[in-house]
């Protein structure tokens, strides 16, 4: 009777679990898989760039070095190519199939935090881990790009609930979870480079001197760091390898970096995109830092609407006397060095996601245990969703009568400055750009009503279910929002128009990232006006790089000649394309958020003109294109 009864408690306790599970994954995928819908279309900038890395390794079959216009592009690590480029050969080319790697990381990582939550505290606690982490806000912003983060995020957190289940005593495969760490690390390796390695590893150490287990010999039996090294060398080795083959010359010990200089992939890849770069001595230097006090205080909105229980993580006890507590030791150790890591060392909003877990085990092991913090955050929360909503529908109902002429890009400032920063771009905003927005505000507006009489009403599970319903139809919103800014983020309504033009070769003014979307939509590979500086420039440098860069004499020749060329550039580069090559040889094809496609008009061979379009005002450039340059890292 006994076994039967706790055969019974078993499926109970199993059936419980896969309930809340499936709750987590129903709501993920409704906002990640969700979101992988077109339009919103790829943006320029680094968007679009990643997607097209992918499509060159797969249409040229070379899997080791990546390339971009043919220019090799040594300073990141390959996973996420690879992933889009095994998509790209189920599903075929396109942007939604690019989005799909890092949508399903993002649900993926929902899944474990929940899993490790589990574990770690029982179901409910797990569950609003789960909750954290497909809903907060941190996660939404930094997956809209096709960024390896989320996935670098994955490894990490997995590799770190492998560490803990292997020093488990009640583990009963201890050598498994021991290799599905150095899997983890591997893996990580190939993701981001060093951080996939040392973030953990870091963590797991400070964890094992804090509970007096680190010169323990029973801890290394159990972690089998031996084997564990040889299972990352086998994942992560051969690529390393053989990108410093193919990319000579294999070693180069200097520090020095500059224009001009060519030291091969593994000086690039090692030095300076990973000690020069958190010395702040990178070149180029195309990236910027956050205020370190901004840096921690963002966190605040990272994990909105969740970071109103941050209080009650203070009443919860770190002794790692029993597994909970263990969790909670090593996610404070997590979390800190993460945070503490990059207050030293160049800063992005971004770059601290892989703490995002460690934080949401903390939040939902704090919500499990409720108490007076929780109310309070409850009740606050409620408060914040009222006060937005009302100002949501308040904008909406402002600008309901004015008038919307063209794209919203004719209603936006321009902040260059501050476009290196991942949120920099919000600067451009104006009120007038919000009639362009009355959709996505209505549905905010909602979103925020219902969070409010949610949390306003109930407590507990009842609360949190209605913050992550509040976030999924909020999310949308913004997913609605990022449609207007369409022809803003990017340039396929150029591209559009350049696929149905007359046949010419294609030339970028300035930066490729500039109109990166335009390259993918049509799958040209364009000359480079100016183009010889940032990303690119050190595999400009290369020996045997191809003749993809123009200079405005080259240009002007290549422009006045027979042969039928277009150019994309910005509406304030314009008057000087049009002094350099003449009145007569510029002619506009189409405009959108303040770009233009230009052609030098009909070959001598044509017999109808091109089709033209009006100029319109100036618009800022491309502030809404990424995370800026360095988005990579």
């Amino acid at each position: 009777m006994a076994s039967q009864d706790l055969a019974t408690l078993s499926n109970g306790l199993f059936a419980r679990r896969s309930l809340l599970l499936s709750l987590v994954f129903l709501i993920a995928t409704a906002i990640y898989l969700g979101c992988v819908l077109s339009p919103p279309s790829l943006m320029d900038d680094v968007d679009a760039v990643q997607a097209q890395i992918a499509r060159t390794m797969l249409t040229s079959g070379d899997w080791v070095t990546a390339r971009l216009d043919g220019v090799l592009y040594l300073e990141k690590a390959p996973l996420i190519y690879w992933l889009m480029a095994f998509f790209y050969k189920i599903f075929g080319v396109a942007d939604w199939v690019a989005r799909l790697p890092v949508a399903l990381a993002s649900i993926a990582l929902a899944l474990l935090s929940a899993s490790f939550g589990m574990w770690a505290f029982r179901e409910r606690a797990g569950f609003y881990a789960g909750l954290i982490m497909s809903t907060c806000v941190g996660l939404f912003l930094f997956t809209r790009i096709q960024i390896p983060d989320v996935m670098l995020t994955f490894t990490i957190a997995l590799a770190l609930w492998a560490f803990l289940r292997a020093l488990d005593e009640e583990e009963k495969r201890p050598r498994l979870w021991a290799a599905i760490l150095a899997a983890s690390l591997g893996t990580g390796l190939l993701l981001k480079s060093l951080v996939g390695i040392v973030f953990p590893v870091a963590a797991g150490l400070i964890y094992l001197f804090f509970s007096k287990q680190l010169i323990s010999r029973r801890t290394w039996q159990r972690l089998r760091p031996m084997s564990g090294s040889l299972i990352v060398l086998l994942i992560a080795a051969p690529w390393h390898v053989l990108a410093t083959l193919r990319n000579p010359p294999y070693f180069a010990w200097t520090l020095q970096s500059g224009p001009g200089l060519y030291h091969g992939f593994l000086w690039f890849y090692s030095v300076n995109e990973q000690l020069l770069r958190f010395l702040n001595l990178r070149y180029p230097r195309d990236y910027n830092t956050v205020p370190r006090l901004y840096f921690w205080l963002f966190h605040l909105l990272w994990l909105f609407p969740w970071s109103v229980y941050l209080p009650a993580i203070t009443r919860l006890s770190f002794k790692p006397v029993d597994r909970a507590g263990q969790t909670r030791l090593l996610a404070l150790c997590w979390a800190g060095f993460i945070l503490i890591f990059f207050t030293f060392s160049t800063t992005q909003e971004y770059y601290s996601m892989p703490c995002y877990p460690a934080l949401a085990l903390l939040l939902g092991s704090a919500m499990a245990a409720e108490g007076k913090w929780i109310d309070r955050g409850t009740r606050f929360l409620g408060a914040t969703a009222a006060l937005a909503a009302l100002a949501a529908i308040a904008i909406a109902f402002a600008v309901r009568n004015l008038p919307t002429p063209g794209d919203i890009s004719a209603a936006l400032s321009h902040h260059p400055s501050a476009y290196t920063l991942s949120l920099g771009h919000m600067l451009d905003l104006t009120f007038d750009s919000f009639a362009y927005l009355r959709l996505p505000l209505c549905l905010a507006g909602a979103a925020f009503v219902l969070g409010a009489v949610g949390n306003l009403r109930w407590s507990g599970m009842r609360a949190f279910l209605s913050s992550s319903l509040m976030m999924v139809l909020f999310f949308h919103a913004a997913r609605l929002a990022l449609v207007v800014f369409d022809p803003y983020l990017s340039s396929r309504p150029l591209a559009e128009a350049l696929r149905s033009a007359p046949p010419g070769k294609l030339i970028v003014d300035r930066h490729y990232y500039y109109f990166s979307s335009v390259v993918f939509y049509t799958g040209q590979d364009p000359l480079l006006l100016n183009g010889k500086f940032n990303n690119l420039e050190y595999g400009a440098a290369a020996p045997g790089a191809p003749a993809v860069f123009l200079t405005d004499s080259e240009f002007k020749a290549l422009w006045t000649s027979e042969n039928r060329y277009y150019l994309v550039a910005a509406e304030q580069g314009a008057d000087r394309i049009e002094t350099l090559v003449g009145k007569e040889h510029f002619q506009t094809v189409a405009t959108s958020g303040g770009k233009l496609l230009l052609t030098n008009g009909p070959s001598r061979s044509s017999s109808s003109p091109l089709p033209t379009a009006p100029r319109q005002s100036a618009a800022p450039l491309f502030p809404f294109s990424s995370i800026g340059n360095d988005v990579f890292d």
